[in-house]
């Protein structure tokens, strides 16, 4: 197949690591031809989709990982694949090219579907199962949040759209600095804020669970470094073996056929204690740390789900 990475520059990433780099690894080794574009060159032009990038072979040399042909211009209806894998953050700009990828012909699959990736950000598809998740508000109304501090006590506050750990504060039930994050948060963006009721297992680690297609494959532990409540591994947070526990299960099979419907080939959903918390589907991350810890092949997996949908 003709594969299509959309994804932030490849210079930079770390190949012990990226989990788009694992995957075009994988589409490598499976005879697939790869190219290489970042968002910033796809364009809509009279009809067509198109993007300005160049042909990709990887190899797995720290500092000489990528090799890259001469920059063309190419329409992305001739790819049988296009990966949308830009990094957050779930911006205007992320958002466009969700639509502007949506117009791609149906002989072109789109991975996540962008339709999909484009209503169901993170913080926001949890909404659609309260009996899995920990008491949460989305709000912008600094009362709104008060209140709910007030019923729940201890809160993690954050950006509705942010990622990586960016912008997470823990509040205690008698913090005072509630209104001066609000104030703040409030004051360079007009997106609400989300607050979660504190689960205090967290200090054991925040769980990453990967689904292909809707199936779970596994599971890698996220703990927090000293004195963190963040477990992102943007953070300092420290990866680990972990098994997957009867609710783990439960939890996959709640939201698994919906992910599989909507055409979430790669998601990446983060437990806490027994609590659903997000459902990662714009840049899950993870394939590396759950190869090395369980001996499997997910990226492997991945491929087979989407060239099983090809036909």
């Amino acid at each position: 197949m003709k594969i299509a990475f959309q994804m932030d520059p490849i210079g930079p990433v770390n190949i012990d690591a990226d989990s788009t780099f694992r995957l075009a690894e994988e589409a490598q080794a499976r005879g697939h031809e790869l190219f290489y574009y970042t968002p910033d060159h796809l364009a809509y032009e009279e009809g067509r989709i198109t993007a300005r990038g160049q042909d990709l072979r990887v190899q797995r040399v720290k500092g000489d990982h990528a090799s890259l042909g001469e920059m063309r211009h190419v329409d992305l209806d001739e790819f049988d694949v296009v990966w949308l894998r830009q990094d957050p953050p779930f911006d205007m700009h992320y958002i466009t090219t969700t639509h502007l990828l949506e117009r791609l012909g149906p002989g072109t699959q789109v991975v996540n579907d962008p339709f999909w990736v484009r209503n169901s950000p993170e913080k926001l598809l949890v909404l659609n199962f309260p009996e899995l998740t920990p008491p949460t508000a989305i709000a912008r109304d600094l009362e709104t949040l008060k209140a709910f501090r007030a019923r729940h006590g201890d809160v993690i506050l954050k950006p509705l759209y942010g990622n990586g750990g960016a912008g997470i504060f823990k509040l205690g039930a008698d913090d005072r600095n509630l209104s001066s994050l609000h104030q703040m948060f409030t004051g360079f963006s007009r997106e609400p804020l989300i607050v979660q009721k504190f689960l205090p297992a967290v200090t054991k680690g925040d769980k990453r669970i990967i689904l292909v297609d809707g199936e779970a494959v596994g599971a890698i532990n996220r703990v927090p470094a000293e004195g963190e409540v963040r477990s992102n591994m943007h953070v300092g947070g420290r990866p680990e073996k972990v098994e997957m526990t009867e609710r783990d299960h439960e939890i996959c099979a709640a939201i698994g056929p919906i992910l599989r419907e909507k055409g979430q080939i790669f998601v990446g959903i983060d437990v806490i204690g027994d609590w659903l918390t997000e459902i990662n589907v714009t840049s899950p991350t993870g394939i590396q740390e759950l190869e090395r810890f369980d001996g499997i092949n997910v990226a492997g997996r991945i491929w087979e789900a989407i060239e099983a949908r090809q036909g």
